[in-house]
């Protein structure tokens, strides 16, 4: 399969892979908190006959720092372009924040066909990084619609890691911040049962990052408990980063743990493969 890459620098930084045969579906993808342009995510769908599109949604020209207030209609606008190039049916990729993110899109546009949720939250989070003010506090919503703020989960900033020297797993500081701010768990919840689009969701029990698997079997709960359609692909033995056919083992971090272990990612990812193919649909 022969991919032409397009480099689109306005209204956002991003890449359309464009594939020889094929691109009835486009797909939107969206990394997580790196922020980053998943070039080779997008690649490894387009390789497969996808129009795909990735894009840096936050920390660009014109974007916050941070993932802080950031509009939904950035995703809408994602949606769009792939309707302008062709694409007939539309899904939205989404890993960690970018999953997030990929949820409440479909929440809020009807036309998103499809949602692949990779390690999602079943929540609403405040914001991680700065916004346009440069500011960490007070805690905003990550996302906004319509110019309104999302209701959401703050964190609590009094939590501390079990280990200071070498890389850290954070789970803990969403697990407490849900205790804290229980509250206010209900509001921020991402109401997936209003979402017009086929959802599937992958998780791993051994996440270190965020609870994803408990979160995608919230998110699927909301679906079934509305007789609606949901796929959940998950392994108890997998962290925060699930791997598909064609990726390598993901590179070690300084900073943080990712629970799980290069063998179990890549099954995880293996075993999601077929699924979300055939969720996407033809390319």
């Amino acid at each position: 399969m022969i991919v032409v890459e397009h480099e689109l620098a306005a209204p956002w930084e991003a890449v359309l892979m464009e594939p020889s045969t094929g691109g009835g579906t486009g797909v939107v993808v969206l990394a997580g908190s790196s922020g980053r342009v998943d070039r080779q995510r997008a690649r490894l769908l387009a390789e497969q006959g996808f129009l795909a599109l990735a894009l840096r949604w936050f920390g660009g020209p014109g974007q916050p720092a941070g993932i802080c207030e950031i509009p939904l209609e950035t995703f809408v606008a994602a949606v769009d372009l792939l309707r302008s190039h062709g694409a007939e049916r539309v899904g939205l990729f989404g890993y960690s924040k970018g999953a997030e993110a990929a949820l409440l899109t479909a929440v809020h546009d009807p036309r998103v066909d499809a949602v692949v949720a990779i390690s999602p939250s079943s929540l609403v989070w405040c914001n991680v990084g700065p916004g346009f003010d440069g500011l960490l506090r007070p805690c905003r919503s990550s996302w906004t619609w319509r110019g309104e703020p999302l209701p959401f989960v703050p964190m609590d900033d009094s939590w501390e890691p079990e280990q200071v020297d070498g890389p850290v797993a954070v789970r803990g500081s969403y697990e407490l911040s849900e205790r804290t701010f229980a509250r206010q768990l209900e509001a921020a919840a991402i109401p997936v049962e209003r979402a017009a689009a086929d959802v599937l969701l992958v998780a791993g029990g051994d996440d270190a990052m965020w609870p994803s698997l408990r979160y995608a079997e919230q998110l699927a709960a909301r679906r079934r408990a509305a007789g609606l359609p949901v796929h959940l692909v998950a392994r108890a033995d997998a962290g925060h980063r699930p791997r598909f056919p064609g990726e390598g083992p993901a590179e070690p971090s300084p900073t943080f743990l990712y629970g799980g272990t290069a063998r179990a990612d890549a099954q995880l990812g293996k075993e999601a493969w077929a699924p979300l193919l055939g969720l996407l649909g033809p390319g």
